[in-house]
């Protein structure tokens, strides 16, 4: 258990916007910060961050919250992991009790096999730097690559012995389930026997975002034909390969920094990379570059820089991989090195000065770069040259963005030597074929249903109350402890005419004080129960503490009402993902009339709740089919105090 001395020390140094930061490309929004949704694909940003309220709302999705939830929203953490993960973020000891066995036993499956893949991960470190054979077959190794102490513990690699069973009956041994060994993929389990997976490999673990190990990749040292190269853990509940980018956890601030990532093919590759100076790169880890591994990149930044060697055969089949980044609208430049050397020889055999021009003289825009691969392939032959212009406009066609479409075309025609006209013809053929398509597959599938025709869907309608009840936990949370001037109008005797007119009065008092006085008089009741909650939780905290923050507040909420406290406070703040400013639109702040806002709302509440109450004599009346004088008498008393609420509000009703 993690004492509260320490969790209240992690909410009150944790901020929202560095946290989501090193997982979101966050640009500055107002007060606000915006950014893409990492919960959803998205093109127009609808995450929104912020810092004063140390909150955060996503609006294609619905989540929010604070810090915490983030984490357990994006990375599924469970909350202490999530504590965990904040307190080493900003170095604060976590003071907690050592875990018994039944709680060990009573972790869910996937935590369980976070354990199983974080104790390997140590085990396979201990075995390299503490063990004779480690140090003089994988730290020999690693060494003679060029990697440095310091680089080799801060990507935590590793040795695995070359024997059956090292490691598994050390895992054993030390309480963890074989059922978790098997479904990591650390422990291969026969019937009759089990043994390692990655025996006699050198190992790199495969970090999540948040520095979690998903799983591993394992290089072979010895020359056995019949093993792989390189080896890593199979698909799990916890490591999706086409999920994952390896070195993306030490990259991530990087990228966001430089506004660009560069792309390589293997660990190797990014290690060398990394310790030369350049941080900003990661590696799809051998396997085909997939959408969802461009999305993680997205979210950082929209500029990616693919680096390939100088192997021909593997260039031409990594251009598939630039068209999925050119579909979901990013920015590609590619880097070739010269012939027999790949990013990890030619990042070892220069510095970091040299390293990067290199990659600034060198990188190419994907037209040059594919129009230089495939042109050369097609030479003096009319037909391939014209299959090469039809590929590259084919990539050029992915591109969702109009302009920089109509950029490409015309950069394409000046390269290949070809008018504008033919290459924008071509492109509205794909264009037109690919919508023909899509159509067709859209029709073939509404086939496989039966079409029932059924009356239109009754528009929803508004929960007045609800709205209502909403406003005054957001005026509570917002302002509630803001000092402000009301204005009411009291019914006096006019001296001359003898009639009642309203009179204003002004009154001083805190915006809690002057709702739960008003609400107080009329005796009225929330009718939604969380509501009703949160407004005498919140009455109370601001009667206690002069120095009442939605911030602590939230922080003391479970995660069920956390969630509806976000959405409340960051209702208003989606109009801040459009540039209302650059349109020079100035939305006015509420701020601005407080006052009027809290006499508003609650007018408009007890003027509801009468139309309510008249409603509730009606039907009595209608059900009892009887004229009642006492009824009648009292909503004409109803209706002459709507009539004096409705004066109040400045309202006309017939």
């Amino acid at each position: 258990m993690i004492s509260q001395n320490s969790i209240a020390q992690v909410f009150e140094t944790a901020r929202v916007e560095e946290v989501i930061g090193d997982f979101v490309q966050l640009k500055k929004a107002g007060s606000n910060f915006k950014g893409l949704s990492p919960f959803s694909d998205e093109r127009t940003p609808s995450f929104m961050v912020s810092p004063v309220k140390q909150i955060w709302k996503d609006f294609s999705t619905g989540k929010g919250g604070n810090a915490v939830t983030f984490l357990m929203e994006h990375e599924h953490f469970t909350y202490p992991e999530a504590i965990k993960y904040l307190a080493k973020k900003y170095n604060i000891e976590i003071e907690e009790t050592e875990r018994t066995d039944e709680q060990k036993e009573a972790a869910n499956t996937r935590e369980s096999m976070y354990l199983v893949s974080e104790y390997a991960n140590t085990y396979f470190q201990n075995v390299l730097h503490k063990t004779d054979k480690g140090k003089a077959i994988g730290l020999s190794y690693f060494k003679e690559r060029g990697f440095t102490e310091e680089t080799i513990k801060k990507f935590q690699l590793g040795y695995a012995l070359d024997e059956w069973q090292a490691f598994s009956d050390e895992a054993l041994k030390n309480g963890y389930n074989i059922e978790f060994l098997e479904s990591t993929g650390l422990t291969i389990v026969k019937p009759d026997k089990h043994f390692d997976r990655f025996k006699g490999r050198v190992m790199f673990p495969i970090h999540s975002m948040s520095g979690r190990v998903l799983g591993f990749g394992g290089r072979i040292l010895g020359n056995e034909k019949k093993a792989a190269k390189y080896l890593n853990s199979p698909e799990s509940e916890i490591y999706h390969k086409s999920k994952v980018l390896y070195g993306l956890y030490f990259a991530k601030q990087s990228i966001a920094k430089e506004d660009n990532c560069y792309l390589v093919e293997g660990y190797t590759d990014v290690i060398q990379f990394y310790q030369t100076g350049i941080q900003n790169v990661v590696s799809s880890s051998g396997t085909a570059l997939t959408s969802e591994q461009i999305r993680l990149i997205n979210r950082l930044t929209n500029n990616i820089t693919v680096l390939f060697d100088g192997d021909a055969a593997g260039m031409r089949a990594s251009l598939r991989g630039i068209d999925l980044i050119l579909e979901q609208g990013m920015n590609v430049r590619v880097c070739t090195f010269p012939d027999g050397e790949d990013p990890d020889s030619f990042a070892k055999s220069n510095t970091e000065a040299e390293l990067r021009e290199y990659l600034t003289e060198n990188a190419k825009d994907f037209i040059q770069f594919k129009a230089s691969v495939l042109v050369d392939e097609a030479k003096n032959d009319p037909i391939k040259k014209a299959e090469t212009i039809r590929d590259i406009v084919n990539s050029i066609a992915k591109i969702p963005d109009q302009i920089k479409r109509e950029v490409y075309i015309q950069e394409c025609a000046r390269i290949m030597d070809i008018s504008e006209e033919v290459l924008f013809s071509t492109l509205a053929q794909i264009s037109k074929k690919e919508m023909a398509d899509a159509n067709k597959s859209y029709k073939q599938e509404q086939k496989a249903f039966q079409v029932v025709k059924s009356e239109p869907k009754p528009t929803a309608k508004i929960n007045v109350q609800y709205e209502l009840e909403r406003k005054i936990i957001e005026i509570l949370l917002l302002y509630g402890a803001t000092t402000e001037q009301f204005e009411d109008l009291v019914l006096k005797e006019d001296e001359n005419s003898g009639e009642l007119v309203l009179e204003p009065v002004i009154q001083e008092a805190r915006v809690f004080e002057k709702i739960y006085l008003d609400l107080q008089e009329d005796e009225m009741q929330f009718s939604d129960e969380q509501f009703k909650t949160l407004y005498y939780s919140i009455i109370d905290k601001l009667n206690q503490d002069d120095d009442f923050s939605t911030r602590h507040f939230i922080n003391q909420l479970d995660q069920d009402m956390a969630t509806v406290v976000t959405n409340i406070l960051m209702e208003d703040e989606k109009y801040n993902l459009h540039d209302w400013e650059r349109n020079q639109i100035t939305p006015k702040e509420k701020n601005h009339s407080i006052a009027q806002l809290v006499n508003q709302t609650i007018l408009s509440l007890r003027c509801y709740l009468i139309d309510q109450k008249v409603l509730s004599f009606q039907q009595e009346t209608l059900n009892e089919n009887s004229y009642s004088k006492s009824i009648m008498e009292d909503v004409k008393d109803y209706v002459g105090l709507k009539m004096l609420l409705s004066r109040k509000l400045g309202k006309v009703i017939g």
